[in-house]
């Protein structure tokens, strides 16, 4: 297999009002193309240009820090895209609502606890929604960081991102990092974290 750069699941404006036509022009076009170039630029003509991201991700401590930062921004937004969608938001449903009451108490429980630890995410980074041993967590990387790497303080399957970046919100929310999680919510899309949680368990993770 070779890395290649998917196109954005949607249009630029699809994610109106929450999320603004620029912000998403840019931050797809601009921040992660060139996560993806840089990334392809620092595996050019090694074994890595053939091995899967999860496999250098688990061995991410051995490989050069353009390979951790590049990789991670490249593997990162593409989650961050899929987890999104018009017309999103609302709950899931099926064995993952199961499993987010079973953890967690409630979604309203979930949904505070994962806005928690977005806000609290220091500078820049992520917030996941991870699978580990059957179970779920909730946990945040910094700068280009994600689960799947051997650094990771919890590590596991990713299912559903958030991109804390200031550049994934600055545009329409300046400073205002609460109001972009609070916005964002109203485009999740749980039908691809619910299919990702399948994958998830029946991989093992």
């Amino acid at each position: 297999m070779s890395h290649t750069f998917p196109d954005l699941p949607y249009a630029y404006d699809s994610l109106e009002p929450y999320i603004d036509a620029k912000t998403m022009e840019v931050h797809y076009s601009k921040h992660h193309k060139t996560y993806f170039d840089k990334f392809i630029a620092a595996i050019n003509g090694t074994e890595l240009e053939n091995t899967p991201l999860s496999e250098i991700f688990a061995n991410i401590s051995q490989h050069a820090p353009a390979v951790r930062n590049n990789g991670g921004g490249f593997y990162n937004h593409v989650l961050y895209w899929n987890c999104m969608t018009p017309n999103g938001g609302g709950c899931p449903n099926g064995e993952l609502m199961n499993a987010i009451i079973e953890t967690f108490g409630s979604f309203a429980q979930f949904q505070q606890l994962f806005t928690d630890a977005a806000i609290n995410t220091f500078g820049s980074g992520f917030a996941w929604l991870v699978v580990k041993e059957g179970q779920l967590h909730i946990t945040s990387t910094s700068n280009q960081d994600n689960p799947l790497m051997d650094v990771a303080s919890i590590q596991g399957e990713p299912i559903l991102a958030l991109d804390v970046w200031e550049h994934a919100y600055y545009i329409s929310y300046q400073n205002r990092r609460p109001e972009y999680i609070d916005a964002w919510w109203n485009v999740v899309n749980w039908d691809a974290v619910s299919k990702n949680y399948h994958h998830a368990l029946t991989q093992g993770a």
